[in-house]
């Protein structure tokens, strides 16, 4: 319980407390809810920065389901059906696959936030959240994710969270 109130704490965008809070509704008693329980027409004002991505065998076999319009424009370019890796993490690799990493195998949900989601995007700052969902086996085999994104400038000597499991490091902005 104190891990949930820890979490819910450290969202910091009102659209995703919204979106933790459905999600956790969708659970209802058990830990995650399944992909069946999530019905994106209970969401609508959320979907343009929504995703859905497909687990598959291994952190390689990520892949973007579906994607929001703002997900594309975060991103710069179309990444429906696209390998998550493939999208030119670069330097960012490592932090991604710890993020997933947990919710995939940990079944956890993270967020936080990162400079430069992408290659050529380093003048955004990613807000991101990542909720697992079971599937019929029990295990994690999709993830809701939420992004937004605001000019770095904009956080410019502000903390910047870096979150990674249950450790939260914070450090200032550079530009």
């Amino acid at each position: 319980m104190a891990s949930e109130i820890s979490f819910r704490a450290q969202v910091i965008m009102r659209e995703q407390q919204e979106l933790y809070g459905y999600w956790r509704a969708c659970a209802q008693s058990r830990p995650l809810p399944s992909r069946f329980d999530i019905d994106p027409i209970a969401i609508p004002h959320l979907l343009s920065g929504l995703s859905l991505l497909d687990c598959g065998d291994d952190l390689e076999s990520l892949r973007y389901r579906l994607a929001g319009t703002r997900v594309g424009e975060i991103y710069g370019a179309e990444i429906t059906g696209r390998a998550v890796f493939d999208i030119g993490f670069q330097h960012k690799r490592d932090y991604w696959r710890t993020v997933y990493r947990s919710v995939i195998e940990d079944q956890l949900p993270m967020q936080g936030t990162v400079r430069g989601p992408a290659a050529g995007r380093e003048h955004l700052l990613l807000i991101w959240l990542r909720l697992p969902l079971s599937g019929l086996s029990g295990k994690v085999e999709r993830i809701l994710g939420y992004d937004a994104a605001v000019p770095a400038t904009f956080a410019h000597g502000a903390p910047q969270a870096h979150i990674v499991g249950e450790r939260v490091e914070k450090r200032r902005a550079r530009l």
